[in-house]
């Protein structure tokens, strides 16, 4: 096989989500670090969430005769909201598809805009239940494993939150520079983190409203 050839599998298999071209070899190299310190960092996040699954684990029977799970919790709600994470992971891979195999940037960008409504949405009812819980006396002083539920189910739709403003941001970025290498490298690193945060959200929905509910 050439040396061009070897550089070429080369570049193909560095970014399964990225697009960069063979023009820009060096500049792929520094993405790939990039990528790499981000799945750094999200293990330290993973550690996270955790210790917070297991901290509600333990704090189960907490209730210090206030409201529990078959109290508070709304199961068809919770299940809209997995739903709507799962459809947005599968949107945000089509957009991961557009960015790798297509140049039609409108293409790419709608499929953004479509994760962005799905992921605003899951937050509109994660809010809308936690009003509920507060109506119903659910209010993270009043138990331990009230506590630990507001200290579990929040910090993933914080994180959802900041996935949201990332991509606009860098919708934002695109509309201004295109579809350059950091915009590029960007997608790919939000991907990771939202896909990321939809396994957690399963976790959530098994452990926390299927569990608590049976």
């Amino acid at each position: 096989m050439s040396s061009g050839n070897t550089r070429a599998l080369e570049g193909n298999s560095r970014h399964p989500g990225l697009n960069l071209g063979p023009a820009h070899a060096q500049e792929e190299d520094t993405r790939e670090e990039m990528v790499f310190g981000f799945w750094v960092f999200m293990m330290s996040d993973l550690i996270l969430f955790g210790l917070l699954f297991a901290t509600y684990v333990t704090m189960l029977g907490g209730t210090a005769g206030g409201p529990g799970p078959k109290e508070l919790f709304e199961l068809k709600s919770a299940f809209i909201q997995t739903m709507i994470l799962l459809v947005s992971s599968v949107t945000f891979g089509m957009a991961s598809l557009a960015l790798k195999y297509r140049e039609d940037k409108a293409r790419l960008v709608v499929w953004l805009l479509v994760t962005l409504a799905l992921g605003l949405a899951f937050l509109f009812f994660e809010l809308k239940d936690f009003h509920s819980m507060f109506d119903k006396g659910g209010v993270p002083s009043r138990s331990g494993y009230l506590s630990a539920f507001f200290s579990l189910v929040p910090l993933h739709g914080l994180h959802v939150t900041g996935a949201c403003i990332w991509l606009v941001a860098l919708l934002g970025q695109m509309a201004v520079h295109g579809l350059d290498a950091p915009v590029k490298t960007g997608i790919l690193r939000l991907a990771i983190l939202w896909h990321f945060l939809d396994i957690v959200w399963i976790g959530i929905f098994s452990l926390v409203y299927l569990g608590g509910l049976s």
